[in-house]
């Protein structure tokens, strides 16, 4: 009888003794990555070698600068949903991505540029689809939301529709550069990328996020992708998560992949890291689909799978802490 009673208290403080151990195991871990903005500068076949260092660092600092002018915005008390734009603005007037100045060109030679936005308030949205002459797309998307009773306008009804609303117009020419009309000269798979987005989270806890594109190199026929496409490319709902999108548009719209990933959330109990990774890693690539997205929940968690080489990609903390990457592994 005593052994027996030797043996059950033995086991007993063994039992304490792994209990003690994986709590503080648990508390030595590193707590879940918190971001309070997440931005995007498209995801593709990214060759490192082409692009060369002194270009890579060049993505890499107009990532920051983006990242920083969107966290002004926060710091200062300001909304996700300016801070979305703040952050988008600068990398639509940058030539190196696929949206605003550096658009790709379509077949007929034009950049027609898409836009959306999605404040998790509400929730509302707003959207803009082939516009010609406004210069920032993401604007444009934003006065539909605010000033129309629509929430996705396209072609020359939206661009009439902007300079109605105040917005800064010019010629199409503008958007031009001469690394994307080598593009649609060549028809290079790996300039497909560079569409550009943002996810944020403001001080009263709303989300907002945004996505701008000049679309897919040698589009026709009126091609949409699924940037200007609420559900597809872009989503926010204040307490669930904020999402914006990037890749091969079909795919994206037929998965409705941005607000799939809060429904996983919303109805399955997942978390933002496994919804995001179900989505780009299993529904994305089963059906044969490239590309990735930006996720960011009402907790400040954040996640940014992606199935391709590389996704221009960046966050910044709410301390001001900036971190860009670009390639797989990074």
């Amino acid at each position: 009888m005593h052994t027996k009673y030797l043996n059950i208290k033995a086991f007993s403080l063994l039992l304490t003794s792994l209990l003690v151990l994986s709590l503080c195991l648990a508390c030595s871990s590193p707590p879940p990555s918190r971001a309070v903005l997440v931005v995007h500068g498209g995801a593709g076949v990214l060759d490192r070698a082409k692009m060369g260092p002194e270009l890579e660092k060049e993505y890499r600092a107009t990532l920051a600068a983006a990242l920083r002018a969107g966290h002004a915005v926060l710091s200062q008390g300001g909304s996700a949903l300016d801070a979305v734009s703040a952050t988008i603005l600068p990398l639509e007037d940058s030539h190196l991505f696929n949206a605003g100045h550096g658009a790709v060109f379509s077949a007929e030679g034009r950049c027609e540029l898409d836009a959306s936005i999605m404040d998790g308030a509400g929730p509302r949205a707003g959207a803009v689809t082939g516009v010609q002459s406004v210069r920032h797309p993401i604007l444009a998307a934003r006065a539909v939301m605010e000033k129309s009773e629509h929430v996705l306008l396209s072609g020359a009804g939206a661009d009439a529709f902007a300079k109605e609303q105040g917005l800064e117009t010019v010629s199409n020419e503008f958007f031009h550069t001469e690394r994307r009309r080598r593009a649609l000269e060549q028809r290079l798979a790996d300039d497909k990328h560079g569409t550009v987005g943002c996810v944020a989270l403001d001080s009263a806890g709303h989300l907002a996020a945004g996505t701008s594109t000049g679309g897919m190199t040698a589009k026709r026929w009126g091609r949409v992708g699924d940037s200007p496409i609420i559900g597809a490319g872009t989503w926010a709902q204040d307490g669930v998560c904020a999402v914006s999108a990037t890749g091969w548009g079909e795919y994206f719209i037929r998965g409705a992949i941005a607000s799939n990933i809060a429904g996983r959330m919303r109805f399955g109990g997942l978390s933002l890291e496994a919804a995001g990774s179900q989505a780009i890693h299993k529904e994305l690539t089963e059906r044969g689909g490239t590309g990735g997205v930006i996720a960011l929940d009402s907790k400040g968690r954040f996640t940014t799978p992606f199935n391709t080489p590389g996704m221009f990609r960046g966050w910044v903390t709410l301390e001001g802490q900036v971190t860009v990457k670009i390639w797989k592994g990074e």
